[in-house]
């Protein structure tokens, strides 16, 4: 039977759809993310151009990624960031620029506790504009200007340098289980495709629960998730005024007591202090991003069941059966999901000798309301669990916020795992009995680092291993 599915797995990771390890190795425990340096991530575009991330200042260079003199609309630019959430950090460059948010565009959300180097599109700036932006830990570097709005279409992927600490094994025990993951994990065709903790909230994975209330055109449970669920990982201040609010339902006093940096929950607050019934309203007081977001996790969460169960039942990861959805492989790697066909009798030998040769891929599905679930017995699986979770791909249709309806498609069961290195092991230089260990590897887009990470270190409590 394939995968570590009976390796024990946290009671947080199940609440997320991670029911299963996809690997048997032994795990090398410690700690990712103890200060923001040993979390490095760079993006990569498609034209293999990358985001460095260094907060020295340097200049524009100019026609760079199809610069045009033309238009000079949009200025592309890098944002390196260090202990930032993705979507506060342009807000904040939007404010310092007096401009709409909507002005700046990005290719993908990238780590809060890292540092973070990405690519950014701002719409009819100059680079004088750009120099005045001054944020601590965040630094705009212009890079040229570029045809069209940044989006996640130009982006390939990101390279990762990071820091495991607070490991308690030997250095040749370290590498032997390192080694012994990494093969398991090629050998299933790459890791598993989870959407990782940060997907939900890991301190307080709410999002998918908001998004499936808002699928079910609840949006006062919707609203009053997001405003008054608390979490045990929280801060105590933030604990204790959402637990104060469930039980009082006292907007106004909830506005005085939640603490100012909960600033998304403080805007919704202010709405339902001038009318508490409109929870509509409080709803579409958050940025456009986020409120998709929600949606996005519960496709997301759904998902992560549908592969638990794939890896449970013993179905293979890199082999396809009848009914199976696949997805074609495009030559640097990313695959397409518009270009997909349903494995039948006819077409299985053909699909399963592409698959052998890195030209297609197994896909299961983010269900929408234009995506529904597999056939054969994966499709029994899919079903199964949106039985039970009383869901249908109709659902997805929002007609009271339309803008966070989703269509769904097609999502690869694994991905591959690119230029790993182990790049040393060495004795922790915060804890002198324990080792650490450095290494870097990139992923394709949409794909986590955290997944592979908790594959390499079975981690007992994803919170206190900085997941």
């Amino acid at each position: 039977m394939e995968g570590g599915y009976f390796t024990f797995v946290s009671k947080l990771e199940k609440s997320i759809g991670i029911e299963v390890y996809a690997t048997c190795s032994l795990g090398i425990g410690g700690i990712i993310k103890q200060c923001a340096e040993d979390f490095v991530v760079e993006e990569v575009l498609v034209d293999g151009s990358k985001a460095k991330a260094d907060f020295s200042s340097t200049p524009i260079q100019e026609n760079v990624l199809g610069s045009s003199s033309i238009l000079k609309r949009y200025l592309l630019c890098v944002m390196v960031k260090r202990n930032w959430d993705t979507l506060l950090a342009v807000k904040t460059v939007a404010q310092q620029l007096g401009i709409n948010v909507n002005r700046i565009q990005i290719a993908g959300i990238k780590d809060a506790k890292a540092v973070t180097a990405q690519h950014v599109t701002i719409e009819n700036v100059t680079v004088d504009d750009i120099s005045k932006v001054n944020v601590k830990d965040i630094r705009i570097r212009p890079v040229g200007y570029f045809r069209t709005k940044i989006s996640p279409y130009f982006l390939q992927g990101n390279s990762f340098n990071v820091t495991v600490r607070g490991i308690n094994h030997s250095k040749s025990t370290i590498e032997k289980r390192v080694r012994e993951t990494v093969e398991e994990l090629k050998k299933i065709g790459g890791m598993p495709n989870f959407f990782g903790h940060q997907r939900f909230g890991t301190t307080r994975p709410i999002t998918h629960h908001v998004g499936k209330a808002l699928a079910k055109g609840d949006f006062k449970k919707a609203v009053m998730l997001f405003l008054a669920k608390p979490s045990v990982f929280e801060h105590v201040e933030s604990r204790q005024a959402r637990q104060e609010l469930r039980a009082t339902q006292d907007f106004e006093k909830a506005l005085r007591n939640f603490p100012k940096q909960l600033r998304y929950e403080r805007l919704m607050l202010k709405r339902l202090t001038e009318n508490p019934k409109d929870y509509l309203g409080a709803f579409k007081m958050l940025p456009k991003k986020l409120q998709r977001l929600f949606v996005q996790a519960y496709q997301a969460y759904l998902f992560n069941k549908f592969l638990s169960r794939r890896v449970k039942s013993g179905l293979s990861l890199n082999k396809a059966e009848v009914g199976d959805y696949v997805l074609n492989v495009e030559r640097g790697g990313l695959p397409m999901p518009r270009m997909h066909k349903t494995v039948n009798e006819q077409n299985i030998s053909e699909i399963s000798k592409a698959i052998s040769e890195g030209r297609m891929r197994l896909a299961l599905p983010l269900i929408g309301y234009k995506q529904f679930a597999s056939h054969g017995f994966q499709g029994e699986i899919e079903k199964q669990i949106l039985e039970e979770e009383n869901i249908f791909p109709e659902n997805f249709k929002i007609n009271n916020v339309p803008e966070v309806s989703s269509r769904g498609e097609l999502r690869t069961a694994t991905t591959p795992l690119n230029d790993f290195k182990l790049v040393e092991i060495l004795n922790d230089s915060t804890s002198l009995s324990k080792n650490q260990i450095k290494t870097s590897f990139k992923l394709h887009r949409g794909c986590y680092a955290t997944v592979f990470l908790r594959e390499l270190m079975k981690p007992r409590n994803p919170i206190k291993a900085g997941f």
